[in-house]
């Protein structure tokens, strides 16, 4: 399908979230298995919702999930000439119609079928109107917007996701596409937009079903093809609601910001709805982009679970290099204010060191500044249960002498640190793990972390001996 051309069209009345994260995503990895183009569409014509400053973050996250466009932005709210002269021909389709009702009108019309029980669907009262009537009301100055004249019958397409579907026209009113002021309609727009763009197929919610029958009537009345649909499962929340910003649901950024790799995201949102019909779960874009197969989209809705995210992205982690690693823990590390960005650069072994000391424990990016931070800032403060437990007062002399040990290494190894604390627990007959913890706390303050003795070695031999020392005094101080 080399003539394969895509399109996802966020609107800036909010930030991305996972539903047209996941929709983009599928838009990408079809336009780029078939050898096609995935371009971007700001849908910004709703003047009263829209946010122009949520423009900018939506393509950031965009970026972030490596899903990048081809050709230029397209904005809606500059096409409104564009759209204007689609109405003015729409109209000599013979398939539309002025609507002079008011809006007053119209809410009066609906709330009184529906007190009677009756579709509240418009009247069509205007259809009735005379050509020699509705112009004279025209030069009267008096504004109408323009409905589509639904005609009798059924309307069908195919779905590459549903299948064949119908609908009676019955169920659809004869929507307006052009309002009284002149500004084009979601549904006109969109037609207008994607056959001005030449989109090949269209990739979207299953929300979006009931607009695709109506935009079916606009294609057909300017002679138009209409491109391929597939209507997407949604996403939902675990207590089956659709995700939705209203209902306190994150978006895009904000996971970004929690430690959640853009490669954990894309494979996690990629099976939602979508199976590449084997045994594994784990994938990387480019793996994606030669598996996807539009006919494995699932008809059923996908549930949004942010500790299956979580597994995903542990896994993602831990896939990393060390370098690629550091790279991302620096600024946070940063930011925090546990070092300084000269510091880390010319002791960039030092940062890898201990990120690959975390990298197997980490959930999230972001915790790396929780569980390293001692490796970079210590002040000597030592958490309480564990103090209760590990620092007796017994452990005072031990710390003292096990720091004397390691002082007098000659070489500060895995095994010659680990073989000095084997020695002095023989020695005072004694458990090693009535070392063990102590040191850790001394050298930590913290109860657990990575393998002690990696942990020793990678804080250096002069650090781990002045924390031992410090602990020791602190203890006898507190007796």
């Amino acid at each position: 399908m080399s003539s394969v051309k895509v399109r996802i069209a966020p609107s800036p009345t909010g930030y991305l979230h996972v539903g047209t994260a996941r929709a983009a995503l599928f838009n990408y990895l079809f336009a780029r298995h078939n050898g096609g183009k995935f371009v971007v569409r700001i849908e910004d014509t709703d003047t009263r919702r829209s946010k122009p400053e949520l423009i900018e973050p939506i393509l950031d996250a965009l970026r972030w999930l490596k899903l990048d466009w081809d050709e230029e932005i397209v904005y809606q709210s500059r096409r409104s000439e564009l759209y204007g002269r689609y109405v003015d021909e729409f109209v000599k389709t013979g398939r539309a119609y002025y609507c002079f009702c008011t809006p007053e009108e119209l809410v009066a019309e609906r709330e009184q079928a529906r007190a009677e029980k009756r579709n509240p669907a418009y009247s069509r009262k205007c259809l009735s109107l005379s050509e020699d009537e509705v112009q004279a009301r025209l030069k009267a100055g008096e504004k109408a917007a323009i409905r589509v004249r639904i005609p009798e019958g059924e309307t069908s397409y195919d779905d590459i996701v549903s299948g064949h579907l119908t609908k009676q026209n019955t169920e659809l009113e004869d929507f307006i596409v052009a309002r009284s002021d002149g500004s084009a309609t979601y549904n006109f727009a969109v037609v207008v937009d994607d056959h001005e763009m030449g989109i090949s197929h269209v990739l979207r919610g299953n929300d979006h079903i009931t607009n695709t029958f109506k935009q079916v009537h606009i294609y057909n009345a300017f002679g138009w093809t209409p491109p391929v649909f597939g209507h997407v499962p949604l996403i939902l929340r675990p207590d089956k609601r659709k995700v939705s910003k209203r209902l306190g649901d994150k978006d895009v950024g904000e996971y970004r910001n929690e430690g959640i790799l853009p490669g954990a995201m894309v494979n996690y949102l990629s099976l939602l709805g979508w199976s590449p019909k084997s045994d594994r779960e784990i994938y990387t874009l480019e793996e994606l982009v030669g598996l996807f197969d539009e006919t494995h989209i699932n008809a059923s809705n996908a549930i949004f679970d942010e500790e299956k995210l979580l597994a995903f992205n542990k896994t993602h982690i831990q896939m990393m290099t060390d370098h690629d690693l550091a790279v991302l823990a620096a600024p946070l590390l940063v930011e925090a204010g546990l070092t300084t960005k000269y510091w880390l650069e010319t002791r960039w072994e030092y940062l890898r060191a201990v990120v690959s000391l975390f990298k197997d424990r980490l959930t999230r990016v972001s915790e790396i500044v929780e569980r390293s931070g001692y490796f970079f800032a210590f002040d000597y403060t030592y958490d309480e249960k564990a103090e209760t437990k590990s620092f007796p007062p017994e452990a005072a002399d031990l710390l003292t002498d096990l720091a004397g040990r390691f002082a007098a290494l000659t070489s500060f190894t895995v095994e010659s640190a680990e073989q000095a604390l084997t020695a002095l627990a023989e020695e005072r007959e004694i458990k090693k793990a009535k070392l063990i913890h102590p040191a850790r706390l001394a050298v930590s303050g913290m109860p657990v972390g990575p393998g002690l003795y990696e942990m020793l070695v990678t804080l250096s031999q002069p650090v781990v001996v002045e924390r031992m020392k410090k602990a020791a005094a602190y203890i006898r101080n507190k007796q």
